[in-house]
């Protein structure tokens, strides 16, 4: 309960699995804005004929730090390192992709993703998959973008060298034989089926079947380290521990591909280790040239993106959640209500809650006193509200104001909680001791016609009158 939440998430940051970057583009939304008093409309053009700005903007990035694994990745032996050799790491490589970052900027898109390439300290080419994304909070001045950078060059250099090196392919590799699969489609087809989605969902039991008629013919060296198997028998003996659980239903949707003429796709999708661990994969599927009439040699690429999907659960959390106490932000808050306010179902209570006496505590004892209390509060409400119902809302909208959305509490309920807090404040004083938590706490329920803003507002109201009560006491 007592645990510091800040380190908690500088440690995620620092020890994240994949390279994490926070920067700073207020510099290129100042350029932006000294194009836009210029009457600039389309930057595509203006870059066209400028083509100096792109390496303008690309000065005007400012690297504030990154992590652990973004030193190991380009190779730098620290930060300081690798921050004085920026230029070395970007290269000409990432012009190629900047312009279409500031064409995203420009037309306000608070994220982007693609490819490019990076250099490592000692000169080595990284093929990249790239995604930065604005932090909420600084949507108006740019000063906080968190990046991500996943190295794909093993996935590019299988890609492009596939057929003379399997073997050594630094992702998984799958040849199969599908020809049994579309015997079975000819047979529906001569039997008068048209459309495969609508006889899979009168006979479910087809998808399992064609699983079961696929025949391995080999996997690489990198397929049996990825799902942790000794051998390709060993592998191939336990394939229905690999293709467990949501693996019929994708392949399902793959069967459908399949027959209505399409020879290769890429999905994500779940496969599973033998030891039962999940692995978050890229999937990508080829009917080989030369093999379209009969499905016999298929090539079945598999990426495992595990590490990319944590780090983008990671970015959902930044983008919804309070950094300091871990309840969720503003945003969420006010997309919540917005989102009950068209879904409108009463009864919708809604308590405020303020830290008394922050300024206090600040000043007498320093901010990390008053940061301190801060946590505190939010462990009260997280308390007060964990056997509630899951639609319920505790979110920090303020530097000391808390809110709590209760969708289907009644006002009697919602006066039962406050009550609850109350003993939590008690409980969490008798435990901390110093210095004291006090919350005024204000309730409103909403009624038929009455907008959920304007119960806000009530909340607010009587939260101010309990904090002047505090203040005559």
């Amino acid at each position: 309960m007592n645990s510091n939440k800040t380190e908690h998430y500088q440690t995620l940051f620092e020890y994240a699995p994949i390279s994490l970057w926070e920067e700073d583009y207020s510099g290129i939304l100042r350029k932006f804005e000294d194009l836009r008093k210029q009457g600039i409309q389309s930057l595509e053009q203006y870059l066209a004929q400028h083509p100096a700005f792109i390496e303008a903007c690309m000065r005007e990035i400012q690297v504030q730090r990154v992590n652990q694994q973004t030193l190991n990745l380009f190779k730098a032996a620290s930060q300081e390192e690798f921050l004085a050799n920026l230029e070395q790491v970007f290269g000409d490589g990432m012009r190629h992709h900047m312009q279409s970052e500031l064409l995203a900027l420009w037309n306000g898109n608070l994220e982007w993703s693609g490819d490019g390439i990076n250099y490592t300290l000692e000169g080595e080419a990284v093929d990249i998959l790239l995604h930065w994304r604005i932090l909420p909070g600084f949507e108006q001045n740019w000063q906080r973008v968190l990046v991500t950078i996943e190295d794909i060059t093993a996935r590019k250099q299988a890609e492009r060298r596939l057929e003379n090196l399997f073997q050594a392919s630094p992702i998984s590799l799958w040849e199969e034989d599908y020809s049994a699969v579309k015997a079975h489609f000819d047979a529906l087809r001569a039997d008068g089926v048209e459309d495969l989605e609508a006889y899979l969902h009168d006979h479910p039991k087809t998808v399992s079947h064609c699983m079961k008629l696929i025949r391995v013919l080999s996997v690489n060296q990198k397929t049996l380290e990825m799902f942790g198997a000794s051998s390709q028998e060993d592998l191939l003996a336990n394939l229905d521990r690999v293709f467990q659980g949501a693996m019929e239903m994708h392949f399902g949707r793959e069967l459908i591909d399949l027959w209505n003429g399409r020879l290769s796709y890429e999905r994500e999708g779940i496969n599973y280790a033998l030891n039962g661990e999940p692995i978050n994969i890229t999937l990508s599927f080829r009917v080989m040239p030369g093999h379209e009439e009969d499905f016999s040699w298929v090539l079945v690429a598999i990426q495992d993106i595990t590490a990319r999907k944590k780090a983008e659960q990671y970015l959902r959390y930044l983008g919804t959640h309070d950094v300091m106490t871990g309840l969720y932000n503003r945003a969420f808050f006010q997309e919540t209500l917005e989102n009950l306010e068209q879904e409108r179902r009463d009864p919708i209570s809604v308590i405020i809650a303020d830290l008394d006496y922050l300024k206090k505590a600040n000043d007498v004892n320093g901010h990390q006193a008053g940061d301190n209390l801060i946590r505190r509060a939010a462990e009260v409400l997280k308390a007060g509200f964990e056997n509630e119902p899951a639609g319920a809302v505790t979110a920090r909208i303020g530097g000391d104001e808390f809110a709590v959305l209760l969708p289907g509490i009644s006002a009697a309920k919602a006066a039962e909680a406050i009550r609850r807090l109350r003993k939590l404040v008690g409980m969490n004083n008798e435990y901390y001791r110093f210095p004291e938590l006090s919350l005024s706490l204000g309730t409103a329920t909403s009624q038929p016609g009455l907008p959920l803003e304007k119960v806000i507002s009530l909340a607010d109201n009587a939260m101010y009158a309990d904090k002047a009560s505090h203040r005559r006491s």
